[in-house]
């Protein structure tokens, strides 16, 4: 059973295609990885083990007649708990919701299934995905399978864990200020934040619905373009998707990343971070050079204020969006989230208008950089994980500081600015802690960063590296 629950995606449903493994034996490994430690993770809020196997049961009738309905035919997928599914439990991590059945499948629950995929259940989150550590109260606070008193950033931190301890084989997520970038960097996996408007958020349950995005969160960096390819593409029931053809985000992986430009900001990528980030985030810089890349350095001027334009936004939009929850039922949220949504209420317009000026010339710096660059690398974090409960974080020894703001130093780029970005392992810290980096691009190119990130997978190790569960 580990061995099979230690396929990757792609590999996995390659066999399933060969009839080498079932859909069945995926989900018995899925369920028995979920049984033995799940417990102690927290990582999923719903499992569908009778619903889950009776679908792998048909999965594999239609291989046995020769029949395929896509390219994730019977592969074990989760689903993060703010993306709806059609008659099963959506909570969003909440207690408001704790009872709600949607009626009807989120558009991107809708493509995965016509892709032949399988939902096994729905992740822990961040309650409402509005908080970096996926200590939910209601819930349970998810832990991180490298280290069990360590917490595995969020808001989607359910999925990267349950992605991590080889609990499924994929899993989606929704990224705002880093959602899907934050944990898995820390639980030491690929995750794909899109071009805003890439993805369709239709039936997803907002934070900030200027800045959502919903992307896959696998094992590799294939493993994440199999599934992105699945979920991408126009959608007429979202008003912000991009009505923009699909590329093979397959066809050119193998493309290396000889003659690739990498961008640095040398006064803010590389500063106020913790050792062993640093060092891995430059190694891994040094490894692209050695493939053929070559690193450029440039100045974006306005660069400094994203942290502040960041939570302004992601305060003033969730706050509008659980006005009259908040006044009704605010004993019902957790007092983290329900400060923060008080919070947000006390922002002026004119704070709200000045983060947007701010946001469009932000973007309008990094599309000038792309002139001279094809991909930005940085950090996606400034620090490792750090213990479940704690609200602040050093990054220079004895200067604490608070999470929420430290956390987003690098992933708020992306998410102001629309753009596509990519964490990728790139090592670990002396406790044996994972430490991701972050590669943005331009605006639909999520097929350059997938390119970079498989050659630089190729070429080292740190993402088939496992969790030591007992």
């Amino acid at each position: 059973m580990n061995d099979i629950a230690n396929l990757g995606l792609a590999e996995a449903a390659r066999l399933v295609r060969a009839r080498k493994v079932s859909p069945v034996e995926l989900v018995e490994a899925s369920l028995a990885r979920i049984r033995a430690h799940d417990g102690v993770l927290k990582s999923f809020i719903t499992v569908f083990e009778e619903q889950a196997l009776q679908v792998a049961r048909a999965a594999e009738m239609l291989s046995a007649a020769g029949h395929e309905l896509g390219p994730l035919h019977g592969v074990p997928l989760a689903l993060k708990d703010n993306v709806a599914l059609r008659g099963s439990r959506t909570t969003a991590g909440s207690k408001l919701l704790a009872d709600w059945l949607p009626e009807a499948d989120a558009t991107v629950a809708t493509r995965l299934r016509q892709a032949g995929a399988l939902f096994i259940g729905k992740t822990n989150m961040h309650e409402f995905a509005w908080g970096g550590t996926s200590a939910n109260p209601h819930y349970g606070a998810v832990r991180n399978p490298w280290d069990t008193e360590r917490f595995p950033a969020g808001s989607s931190g359910g999925s990267a864990v349950a992605v991590a301890a080889r609990l499924c084989f994929g899993a989606i997520g929704t990224d705002t200020g880093g959602s899907i970038r934050l944990p898995s960097a820390i639980n030491g996996i690929v995750g794909l934040r899109p071009t805003y408007g890439r993805v369709s958020n239709h039936g997803v349950i907002p934070l900030a619905w200027s800045m959502d995005t919903v992307g896959p969160m696998a094992r590799s960096v294939e493993d994440c373009a199999l599934m992105f390819g699945a979920i991408a593409g126009f959608d007429p029931k979202d008003a912000a998707s991009a009505p923009r053809a699909v590329d093979d985000y397959l066809q050119d992986l193998e493309g290396g990343c000889r003659h690739l430009r990498i961008g640095i900001v040398p006064g803010y990528f590389f500063e106020h971070l913790q050792a062993p980030v640093h060092d891995a985030v430059q190694a891994a810089i040094a490894a692209f050079v050695e493939l053929g890349a070559q690193v450029v350095e440039v100045d974006i001027g306005h660069i400094h204020g994203n942290i502040s334009a960041q939570l302004t936004i992601e305060s003033a939009e969730p706050s509008t969006y659980h006005q009259r929850s908040l006044r009704e039922r605010p004993g019902d949220y957790g007092d983290d989230v329900r400060t923060l949504l008080e919070a947000g209420e006390m922002l002026l317009a004119t704070h709200y208008l000045q983060a947007q000026r701010y946001r469009a010339l932000l973007r309008a710096e990094f599309l000038e950089a792309f002139r001279r660059v094809d991909v930005f690398v940085c950090p996606s974090l400034p620090f490792a994980a750090t213990r479940i409960g704690e609200t602040s974080v050093e990054i220079e020894p004895g200067r604490p500081e608070d999470m929420l703001s430290a956390i987003m130093q690098f992933t708020g780029v992306a998410s102001l600015t629309g753009l596509p970005s990519l964490n990728v392992p790139c090592g670990f810290d002396p406790d044996g802690l994972p430490i991701g980096m972050q590669l943005i691009g331009r605006p639909f190119a999520e097929a350059t960063l997938l390119r970079a990130g498989h050659a630089f997978q190729q070429a080292t190790d740190f993402h088939r590296r496992a969790p030591a569960l007992a």
